[in-house]
């Protein structure tokens, strides 16, 4: 059985969206961070970290997107929802593991920045730096989509789901995102796929709120 643990509107929306994708039946465990949920002594028994996402499969416990993502690409090959080349393969999670190590965290920085600094004036820097940086790597993505439909190219796969993630953290965060043309008319074929749709539905997201 698989058990995916995940709070709305977080990162985790994007390991939502690809176990939707795959078809499979599968049970939903929120785990609110806003309520601090993550910190309780049940859900540090599934994730010692206290981080979502965590997908547990049988009782075995995966964590990280990106992890969670190749996983299930993998365990569900038929679906095509990874590049079938390995060095294409290769290059999908790299760009996941850039999506979770350097576009994760500069939104983090501008929206918590009492977590990388301590006294007023160095907060401030970091959230100006942070959200300098935010922007910079939505622009990068934008780049990465022009001439392309989706991430990896002509084909979906389980980076757009993540991809999806910053675009609405984006518009949440006040960011001029109709400004990246590429980045948006991706994001609309994004809302026509009805897995994504009703992940973004279910959680309330703010891309549907928006449509």
């Amino acid at each position: 059985m698989l058990t995916l643990y995940f709070s709305p509107g977080a990162c985790s929306m994007a390991s939502h969206i690809g176990l939707e994708e795959t078809g499979a039946p599968y049970e939903e465990k929120p785990t609110l961070l806003p309520k601090g949920e993550q910190k309780t002594e049940a859900y540090l028994r599934i994730n010692p970290r206290g981080k979502v996402p965590a997908l547990s499969i049988d009782g075995k416990v995966i964590t990280e997107n990106t992890a969670i993502l190749t996983y299930l690409a993998r365990r569900f090959p038929e679906k095509e929802l990874m590049p079938g080349d390995p060095v294409e393969e290769a290059r999908c999670i790299a760009t996941m593991a850039w999506f979770s190590n350097i576009v994760h965290p500069s939104y983090q920085r501008q929206m918590r920045p009492e977590r990388f600094a301590e006294g007023e004036a160095a907060q401030a820097t970091v959230k100006d730096m942070g959200r300098k940086s935010f922007w910079a790597n939505c622009q990068e993505i934008d780049s990465m989509l022009q001439g392309r439909n989706w991430i990896m190219g002509d084909s979906y796969s389980l980076a757009d789901g993540y991809a999806l993630v910053f675009y609405g953290w984006g518009v949440r965060g006040g960011f001029p995102m109709q400004e990246l043309a590429h980045y948006t008319a991706w994001k609309d074929r994004m809302l026509r796929r009805p897995a994504v749709r009703k992940i973004l539905e279910s959680e309330q997201n703010v891309l549907v709120k928006a449509a």
